[in-house]
């Protein structure tokens, strides 16, 4: 493991984070005997816009329950467990953490998606599967934290099939400088690697994918951002929430998340892209 990638787990990682969010869950009043997926919406989907921005990227592909999906740096699972309980695809999830898939695993069984969804700890520049052994690849905020973005995406091009599709939506570099830390990907700058939409674009069509939709979506993450910023004013943080994931320095992390958007330091692009036949 490189220096770089031990940083990155360690930004991410918890104390006892299974502990933490059932705790969580339990002080808001959820019975984890009967868990749903909505009392984990606050928390599980780890990127700007959450719950709908998943949805609203999946209705766009056509997904259906004969699809084989790989999520690219899954998290705890809100995204791969949507896939599966909403469209009825079989996900598989990998992320560099160890501790996410640990606790991705656990929420899946408890929500009865074990059956539709597994995860493994993995590399996303070294993926442990066949090449062309996935209909569609998924990834959400994850390459933020990956400096050799042409590998990452022709690693994805491998394990994809002929024909199938690729499903981006990330946090990019905007044109009003650089970003003020910490972020919720990083602390500090040498684990924080954005680039510019065109060179994404780039990069995507140089690999040999197909760009089939392509939209920025960096003024629904601000609107997203300013109505959670008043409703955290308004009534504090919630038991259950992004925090937990963060610890400590989420207030700030949040607030430069904030103005970063505001000033046009990052960008936010949805893109939908094809390996051809």
């Amino acid at each position: 493991m490189s220096s770089v990638d031990g940083s990155v787990k360690a930004h991410y990682a918890h104390q006892n984070l299974e502990n933490a969010i059932l705790t969580a869950l339990v002080e808001a009043g959820v019975d984890l005997n009967h868990l749903k997926a909505e009392d984990l919406a606050p928390i599980d989907e780890f990127h700007i816009g959450g719950r709908k921005a998943t949805l609203d990227l999946a209705r766009q592909l056509g997904l259906n329950e004969q699809l084989q999906v790989l999520d690219v740096g899954s998290g705890i699972g809100g995204a791969s467990r949507c896939l599966a309980q909403e469209f009825g695809c079989q996900v598989t999830g990998v992320d560099l953490s160890e501790e996410y898939c640990r606790v991705a695993a656990m929420l899946a069984q408890r929500l009865g998606l074990d059956s539709r969804v597994s995860y493994r700890q993995a590399d996303a520049l070294a993926l442990p599967f066949d090449a062309g052994s996935f209909d569609l690849l998924w990834t959400q905020h994850a390459a933020m934290n990956i400096a050799d973005k042409t590998k990452l995406y022709a690693e994805m091009w491998r394990v994809l099939k002929p024909g199938g599709k690729l499903a981006i939506y990330d946090l990019l570099a905007g044109e009003g400088g650089p970003i003020h830390f910490p972020v919720p990907w990083a602390r500090a700058p040498a684990i924080s690697h954005l680039i510019r939409p065109q060179q994404l674009r780039d990069i995507l069509e140089a690999v040999g994918f197909e760009v089939l939709n392509w939209q920025d979506t960096t003024e629904k993450g601000r609107s997203w951002f300013r109505r959670m910023g008043e409703r955290i004013k308004k009534s504090g943080l919630p038991r259950l929430g992004i925090h937990l994931l963060l610890g400590a320095d989420f207030r700030l992390m949040a607030q430069n998340q904030v103005r970063n958007l505001e000033e046009d330091r990052i960008a936010l692009i949805e893109t939908i892209v094809r390996r051809p036949l």
